[in-house]
């Protein structure tokens, strides 16, 4: 059986490559590319490939080799079929598609209520409900960060998990609740503040927080190598259940 693994590439980060040669004594080992040339690597530099059967995990935690490549892969892999959220452990990892999917409508949001982690696929709406359910079941506070570099998607994943929220918390088995979510405060570092003490239903919530939006990023936000529109600051929000 072919022995495949993972090999540095200088543009790409690593290419597939089957094992031909193992000279142990030098500590190296021949390996040939899918174009057929074969290269010696140094046994540290490879990284060992997970069966066929983890193409497309979506809990990368469930990876029985995993490392740097296969994460990459995975995440590659999952984003050219259109799908960028991926689990690990109890992380969601997202790739930004820097492009609209149709995956944010009221149908999907219908979709992942009260829904358990496992039984749908990876999306920021399933973080959004675990930690919802949680608050309600367990009556402790829950907090969701979403953290990345420039360009990464935080803003508008932050803006998904309003979305969501206000859409839950308004409706309970397709009935208006009579508890709705208070706005208490959304903060920066750079000490922009609105707050308020108006009461808000489904829609609402929402709304308000999008018209703040531009208010902020008008203050703190500025070009990158990576955003044209990066925010350059924390948003700290916390919503009140009452």
């Amino acid at each position: 059986a072919k022995r495949l693994v993972w090999v540095p590439h200088g543009d790409v980060g690593f290419v597939p490559a089957s094992v031909k040669e193992d000279r142990a004594a030098k500590e190296e080992l021949v390996v040939e590319l899918e174009d057929g040339t074969r290269e010696t690597v140094a046994k540290d530099d490879v990284q060992k490939m997970n069966p066929p059967k983890f193409d497309k995990v979506e809990d990368m935690a469930e990876l029985t080799c995993l490392n740097e490549a296969s994460v990459l892969h995975n995440l590659r892999d999952r984003y050219y079929s259109g799908l960028i959220y991926t689990y690990s452990g109890l992380f969601c990892v997202v790739v930004n598609p820097y492009r609209y999917y149709p995956i944010y409508s009221e149908r999907v949001v219908d979709a992942y209520k009260g829904k358990k982690r496992h039984e749908m696929p990876p999306h920021i709406y399933a973080i959004t409900d675990t930690a919802y359910r949680s608050m309600i079941e367990d009556r402790e506070n829950q907090s969701i960060l979403c953290t990345g570099e420039s360009g990464a998607g935080k803003t508008e994943n932050t803006k998904k998990v309003i979305q969501y929220l206000a859409v839950v918390a308004g409706t309970t088995a397709g009935k208006s609740t009579s508890s709705p979510l208070k706005l208490e405060r959304v903060s920066t570092s750079s000490s922009l503040m609105s707050k308020t003490g108006m009461t808000m239903h489904q829609g609402e919530l929402e709304q308000q927080l999008l018209q703040a939006n531009p208010i902020l990023e008008s203050f703190g936000n500025a070009e990158t190598v990576k955003n044209d529109n990066s925010s350059r600051f924390v948003r700290d929000g916390r919503l009140d259940n009452q």
